[in-house]
C-alpha cells in the first residue's frame, strides 16, 4: 500500500492542480458562449416585435407599448426593455429599464455590440438593435439581459467538473492500485521461482518478468564462483585468531592486503627534550579496534604524520614499519600544513561534521575555508590510496 501511495499522491495532487486551473478556464467559455447566445436572441426578438412596435411607436401609445414590452419580459433572461427615439430624447421602457443606461450612451452600442452594466443586484448586458423602416432609422430597441442566470451556470458547471476530476481520480488511483498489487506479486512470484532454481539450474518457462533478467544473471554468476564444493562458514564455531583472519582475507576478499584510512596514526613518534624518538600509542578508540586486526592480518594505514619525530622515521616513501618490536604492517603517512589541519580536521570535522553525525546539543559550524581544506586533505589521501 505504501508503494501504491507513492503513485496514488502525485497522481491526486496533479489532478487537483489541473482542475483548479480547468475552472476558470470553463468559466471564461461558458460566459463567451452566453454571449453569442444572447446576441443571436437579440436579433431574433428584434425581428419578432418590430413590425408590433412600429405600429405602437406611430401611434403614440406609451402606455400599450409599455404593456407589450412587459409582456416580452416574462423570460427570465430578459430583463427589461426599452425603446429611444432617432434624437435619443424620449425613453419607453419597463420598469425594470435600468436607471444608468441613459438613451444618448446608447450610440456606440448601435451596432449591435454588447457591454456589461452594474446594478445594484448584480450585472446585465444591454444590447441595442436599430429599428429600420423604409431603410431609416426610425429609433433603437434596448434589450437588457439579466446575468445572474449565467452564474448559476457557472457555479453548477463548475460542481460538475469538480466531480468530474474526483471520480477521474478515484478511477484511476484503483487501476494503479490494481496494477501495483499485480506487478509485485508477480516479481515476489519470480523471485520465488529464482530461489527455487528455475530459470538457473534448469529453463523457467513461468519466469516472465523481464526486470528479473539482471537479477537471474548476477545468481548465475555468483553460483558458478561459489562451485559445488562450497560449505557456508559457522561462525559460532570459529576460534578469532590472527591464522583465522589471515583465512577468511584469503578467502573472502581475494587475498587484497587491507587498507586503513584514517586522520589519527596507531603509532607517533614523538621527539623528546634530549633529541630521542620515542613511540606512543594514541588513546583512540578506532587505534584500539582495528589496530589488532592490521596485525593479524598485515596491510598498510595511511594517517597523517602529527608527530614531531614522524618524518626522522619514514623511508623516502613516507613509510613506517610497526610495530618496533615485530613489524607486521606499513604505516603511510601524510603530511599537512598547520592551516590544512586547523580547516579539515580542528575546523570541518570536528566543528561541522561531528556534531551533525553524532546528534550532539552542539550547532554545526560549516566554513567555506574549512570546506576547501576538507576537500584538498582528502585528494592527499586520496592519492595516496591509489599509489
Amino acid at each position: 500500500m505504501r508503494l501504491s501511495l507513492r503513485f496514488i499522491l502525485p497522481l491526486l495532487i496533479v489532478l487537483a492542480a489541473i482542475a483548479y486551473g480547468v475552472l476558470p478556464l470553463v468559466d471564461t467559455l461558458m460566459l463567451r458562449w452566453f454571449e453569442r447566445d444572447l446576441d443571436i436572441r437579440s436579433t431574433l426578438v428584434t425581428n419578432s416585435i418590430q413590425e408590433p412596435l412600429v405600429d405602437l411607436v406611430r401611434a403614440g401609445s406609451r402606455s400599450k407599448t409599455i404593456a407589450y414590452f412587459n409582456r416580452i419580459t416574462q423570460d427570465e433572461r430578459l430583463y427589461a426593455i426599452g425603446y429611444c427615439d432617432a434624437s435619443h430624447s424620449s425613453l419607453i421602457a419597463t420598469k425594470t429599464f435600468p436607471r444608468n443606461i441613459p438613451c444618448k450612451d446608447l450610440t456606440a452600442l448601435a451596432g449591435g455590440e454588447t457591454r456589461l452594466v452594474s446594478k445594484e443586484k448584480g450585472s446585465v448586458r444591454v444590447s441595442v438593435r436599430p429599428l429600420v423602416v423604409d431603410g431609416s432609422v426610425i429609433g433603437h430597441l434596448v434589450l437588457v439581459y439579466d446575468m445572474s442566470f449565467i452564474q448559476r451556470r457557472s457555479e453548477e458547471t463548475r460542481k460538475y467538473v469538480f466531480y468530474f476530476f474526483v471520480a477521474l481520480g478515484a478511477v484511476v488511483s484503483l487501476v494503479t492500485v490494481i496494477i501495483a498489487q499485480l506487478s509485485w506479486r508477480g516479481w515476489v512470484h519470480g523471485m520465488r521461482a529464482l530461489l527455487r532454481g528455475e530459470g538457473l539450474l534448469r529453463p523457467a518457462e513461468r519466469i516472465t518478468v523481464p526486470e528479473l533478467q539482471p537479477l537471474a544473471r548476477d545468481l548465475r554468476s555468483l553460483i558458478r564462483e561459489l562451485g559445488s564444493d562450497y560449505r557456508p562458514r559457522d561462525e559460532s564455531q570459529l576460534s578469532w585468531t590472527p591464522q583465522t583472519l589471515r583465512a577468511i582475507l584469503r578467502s573472502d576478499l581475494n587475498g587484497e592486503d587491507i587498507l586503513v584510512v584514517s586522520n589519527r596514526e596507531p603509532y607517533i613518534h614523538v621527539r623528546g627534550a634530549d633529541g630521542a624518538v620515542d613511540i606512543q600509542r594514541p588513546a583512540s578508540g578506532l587505534v584500539t579496534a582495528l589496530e589488532p586486526i592490521m596485525r593479524a592480518c598485515s596491510g598498510t594505514w595511511i594517517a597523517h604524520g602529527s608527530g614531531s619525530g614522524d618524518r626522522d622515521v619514514v623511508d623516502k616513501e613516507d613509510r613506517v614499519k610497526v610495530p618496533p618490536r615485530n613489524p607486521s604492517y606499513s604505516i603511510r603517512r601524510i603530511w599537512l600544513s598547520h592551516e590544512e589541519e586547523a580547516g579539515y580536521y580542528n575546523g570541518f570535522s570536528n566543528e561541522g561534521l561531528w556534531p551533525l553525525c553524532h546528534i550532539a546539543h552542539v550547532r554545526p559550524t560549516f566554513r567555506a575555508g574549512d570546506w576547501a581544506q576538507y576537500v584538498a586533505v582528502n585528494r592527499k589521501f586520496a592519492r595516496a590510496v591509489i599509489e
